[in-house]
């Protein structure tokens, strides 16, 4: 399996004050989804996301996220080449799991499980 880009995340204080920047400009459709906001981008190209408020720091911040069958497979892999694992790995409701890494410069990436049909 190839490991492509499947989401994005927006991360913010303000989820209203975001909705309202990113689909007045860009004309996303942006709708509550659980303690999050689900971004549809209105286009069959490209990927959708979600903006969230952690409540806590990192409040700010961008992040995509490349889909694995293996997460523990490949944090294992991420800290043998010397990134580190930041968050998770996480179940999620729908049978997901997420983690967040950090690789060599400190950037945070996401990675997520397909979808359970």
């Amino acid at each position: 399996m190839k490991n492509p880009v499947v989401h994005f995340e927006i991360g913010c204080r303000d989820k209203e004050k975001t909705k309202e920047f990113y689909a007045g400009i860009f004309g996303w459709d942006i709708t509550p989804n659980g303690p999050s906001l689900k971004i549809d981008t209105q286009s069959d190209r490209g990927v959708h996301g979600h903006i969230t408020s952690l409540g806590h720091e990192p409040h700010n911040y961008i992040n995509i996220y490349i889909e694995v069958e293996d997460i523990e497979e490949h944090l294992t892999k991420i800290e043998e080449k010397g990134g580190k694992t930041w968050v998770g790995p996480i179940d999620l409701p729908n049978g997901q799991k997420f983690a967040w890494f950090t690789d060599l410069d400190d950037n945070i990436v996401g990675m997520i499980t397909p979808a359970k049909d």
